[in-house]
């Protein structure tokens, strides 16, 4: 089926609904859409079925971003019952937010396979650093800023955000929380803002990759149809778990584990980058 052995459609088949269910349970606990999971892992997989370097990278992108869709309205929806979302920040940051999305969607059109992992690499890193060293206690400011600086981080939120296949909860977690926002708030309205992102961040991805040869079946652009099914059954399953324990549970332990994976993850493509594997 589709040039793979059914051993390996079957491995791939639990892989991504493993993944799937790590997906959710990070939607919920760090306000994240599951991109810095998914993708990586999708990366792998669809250069297995044989889909070529350069177009399995935006891909995995633009699939990550369909799957984050329901996910990032699931977990919006919990954190929002528990009136922890701050709407003045996702109304501050919608218009900017939108347009960053739609200029990733652009370049991803027309950008090799590096840019993506690049921008990965980047984000990752220093998001680790901050899960690995960072406290609570840091901070550039005591409250979000407002005006054009605002607005900054909105778009730079949206267009990085459309690149790595994420719904934004990595970035904006990290501005809100230097910027003197409790986590528990942070993480909440990450999730909110993940709507944003990930919904027109899909559509783009469709458009991006429409007519591009070399896409496996069941494709919609840079979309697979056959990803998104297998993984967001599970998603949607564990994403009220990770809900659960963002509100109840310490949550170190797990920060430390997602931040060696993001490590992991940034070495691999690193070494993409430099074409050693």
């Amino acid at each position: 089926m589709f040039g793979v052995d059914i051993a390996t459609l079957v491995t791939i088949a639990v892989a991504l609904a493993a993944a799937g269910a790590m997906t959710g349970v990070l939607a919920g606990l760090f306000g994240i859409g599951g991109g810095a999971i998914t993708v990586p892992i999708l990366f792998e997989v669809f250069l297995r079925l044989g889909v070529a370097a350069e177009v399995a990278m935006p891909l995995a992108v633009g699939t990550s971003l369909a799957i984050i869709i329901p996910t990032s309205l699931q977990s919006a929806r919990g954190h929002y019952a528990r009136g922890a979302v701050d709407m003045a920040i996702v109304r501050a940051w919608a218009v900017p937010v939108l347009i960053g999305v739609t200029a990733g969607a652009y370049v991803a059109r027309f950008a090799p396979a590096a840019v993506f992992q690049a921008v990965f690499v980047m984000v990752a890193s220093v998001n680790a650093t901050k899960l690995f060293f960072g406290r609570e206690s840091w901070r550039v400011a005591d409250d979000v800023p407002k005006g054009v600086t605002m607005q900054l981080y909105g778009l730079g939120t949206g267009m990085a955000s459309a690149l790595m296949g994420i719904g934004g909860g990595a970035i904006s977690n990290l501005i809100l929380t230097l910027h003197g926002r409790n986590i528990r708030q942070a993480v909440a309205t990450s999730a909110a803002v993940g709507v944003i992102v990930s919904i027109p961040g899909a559509l783009g991805f469709i458009w991006a990759g429409w007519g591009r040869t070399g896409l496996p079946p069941l494709s919609l652009g840079f979309v697979s149809g056959l990803a998104f099914i297998l993984i967001v059954p599970t998603t949607l399953m564990t994403t009220p778990i990770g809900v659960r324990l963002a509100h109840s549970l310490p949550k170190r332990r797990l920060e430390v584990l997602f931040a060696t994976f993001l490590t992991l993850v940034s070495l691999r493509f690193i070494a993409a980058l430099l074409g050693l594997f």
